[in-house]
């Protein structure tokens, strides 16, 4: 799971550079060339999203997180590890619940060809596919921390 985080991360990363080249391609076309932009928006959007939940995994794995760490370095020993393992497996059903939404939304937009409504109007689903590819993979990276946890 920690590879497959890593490489899913590398992929968010060029997702990232492509949402910003987007950005830089906009303010061009609009600025420099004076036309207007029909696609930009709607795909930053959709590029910056999609790295951040694909990312989601590789963060948990190195510990990148923002966390509140006053009460677990107080600990030590079993209590501190029983905190760590509560905390993943609310962290494990949050994920899964939210991944399962996201994959039933996925269905929808897939199944009755669902678009964003815009004047680019592209299908929705691929927008949707990295949310749960995200969630789903950050419930595989909880599984593999509280499997890490020794008692």
């Amino acid at each position: 799971m920690d590879t497959l985080s890593v490489a899913v991360a590398i992929v968010a990363g060029f997702l990232l550079s492509l949402g910003v080249l987007s950005v830089v391609h906009m303010v061009f076309v609009r600025y420099v060339m004076g036309e207007s932009t029909i696609w930009q928006t709607e795909f930053t959007t959709f590029a910056i999203t999609a790295s951040m939940l694909l990312g989601t995994p590789y963060v948990l794995k190195t510990g990148g997180h923002v966390a509140v760490t006053v009460l677990p370095d107080a600990l030590h020993g079993l209590p501190k590890r029983l905190m760590r393992i509560s905390a993943s497996l609310v962290g494990l059903a949050f994920c899964l619940a939210l991944a399962y939404g996201c994959w039933y939304y996925f269905y929808e937009a897939y199944a009755f060809d669902w678009t964003t409504g815009t004047v680019w109007n592209p299908p929705l689903w691929p927008a949707i596919l990295p949310v749960a590819v995200g969630a789903s993979l950050l419930s595989l990276q909880y599984v593999a921390e509280i499997l890490r946890v020794e008692l």
